[in-house]
């Protein structure tokens, strides 16, 4: 995996670059971190070390007891400088939280501590996510660092729009999401650093909407969270190729990932079969409907007009795949209550290779919900996995996907 220096500066919103680290790490990434020393009245260094496995660096004349090395990687017999050799040896460069006074130096190219030295010297992708109040963000001189880093190739991350550290503030300020931001960090990883790169992978989201006449239709809750977060984790973390089928989403989709939009199940059905041949995974998370109107009006139906709705079955788009031994598919069961048996059912009928199991009954994991909790089933296993959000789910269900892959690898080899 991938070697991600992670600058840490002074800020409240440094407590999250923890969690960030968390993920890096279990994601199987060697990160180092470098602290300014206003982010250590913040949080300690001992925690990151705990976390990383690897001492924490603050000032620039300070000694690396690892020699620049990342974790798991030994270290050369020389003693190198500190701030030079993490910069060279990293493959990704992030600053989170990164405050007004770091992006100022960053932007004019100061250098007076292992955060500024590092970044300064660093040919790697280097993203910097600023974390501050909205009126300072707001401000010229803060807009016009950030626009100094953007002309230079620096990806800067827009901070999130909400409650703010100062008590009833409230505005675009905060440090995003750690799982979106070890996203976007792996989406600038040279190709080859990610497990899934050149892999081709089709995700669907959303439910289908059946016309009954032209303003009217059936069609179901599915907003798409699940399919945007699958597409997410394939693409960003693990840099398949994705194509994302969306059936009435309204949700952006992630950056890198090819979008194709669709309204029916027909149409979802088309573009399935259209993309399928040469994917290797299919994440099937759209709800398709499972009856339309056998006679959809052409204009809009009178309210007083008499409605006779006759409904005839969609086509069951799993079931008509054809699917060879190198290919894996994930289907989806939305069931009221965790009926495993329907769900196995399922699997089989639809020659799925494994089925997401997830309980619309519980209305804290439901329809439009930002979390899930879900039971993978497969033909020889049942696996829960307890309520998270939904991008941690997402990576739970990949790293099933690649188990299974490994294992039908094995057998065939």
């Amino acid at each position: 995996m991938a070697r991600i220096l992670l600058g840490v500066s002074g800020g409240i919103a440094a407590y999250k670059a923890l969690e960030l680290a968390r993920l890096a790490t279990k994601a199987g990434h060697g990160v180092r971190v470098l602290m300014t020393e206003g982010a250590t009245r913040f949080v300690g260094a001992a925690s990151f070390e705990g976390i990383v496995g690897a001492p924490v660096l603050i000032s620039e004349f300070e000694r690396d007891p690892m020699r620049g090395a990342f974790p798991g990687e030994p270290a050369p017999e020389h003693d190198p400088i500190g701030h030079l050799e993490l910069a060279a040896n990293c493959d990704a460069c992030l600053v989170a939280p990164a405050s007004a006074n770091t992006l100022a130096k960053l932007a004019s190219g100061a250098a007076d501590s292992m955060v500024t030295t590092s970044f300064l010297a660093c040919t790697a992708p280097r993203l910097v996510a600023p974390a501050m109040n909205d009126r300072m963000y707001a401000d010229a001189a803060t807009q016009k660092n950030l626009a100094a880093l953007r002309e230079r190739g620096v990806v800067v991350i827009e901070p999130d729009e909400g409650a703010l550290a100062s008590r009833g503030e409230h505005g675009k300020g905060r440090l995003p999401d750690p799982a979106r931001l070890l996203a976007l960090v792996e989406a600038e990883l040279p190709t080859g650093q990610r497990p899934w790169d050149g892999l081709r992978v089709l995700v669907t989201a959303g439910g289908t909407r059946e016309p009954i006449d032209s303003v009217r239709f059936l069609g179901n809750r599915s907003s798409g969270r699940m399919g945007i977060a699958l597409a997410a984790a394939a693409a960003a973390r693990r840099g398949a190729d994705v194509t994302l089928i969306c059936a009435n989403v309204a949700l952006p989709e992630p950056a890198g990932v090819h979008r194709i939009d669709v309204e029916t199940t027909a149409q979802l059905a088309a573009a399935v079969k259209a993309e399928f041949p040469e994917s290797r995974v299919l994440l099937m998370a759209a709800a398709p409907a499972d009856f339309r109107a056998g006679d959809p009006a052409t204009g809009k139906l009178a309210r007083d007009a008499s409605l006779d709705l006759h409904l005839e079955p969609t086509e069951d788009i799993l079931a008509s795949l054809d699917k060879s031994d190198d290919q894996t598919i994930v289907a989806f069961a939305a069931e009221a209550g965790e009926d495993v048996d329907r769900a196995r059912e399922k699997l089989a009928r639809k020659g799925a290779d494994l089925i997401v199991l997830n309980d619309i009954s519980n209305p804290a994991i439901g329809f439009e919900s930002k979390e899930n909790a879900v039971t993978l089933i497969d033909s020889a296993s049942e696996v829960p996995v307890p309520q998270a959000s939904k991008d941690q789910i997402a990576d739970s269900v990949l790293e099933r996907v690649d188990q299974l892959r490994e294992k039908t690898a094995s057998h065939s080899g």
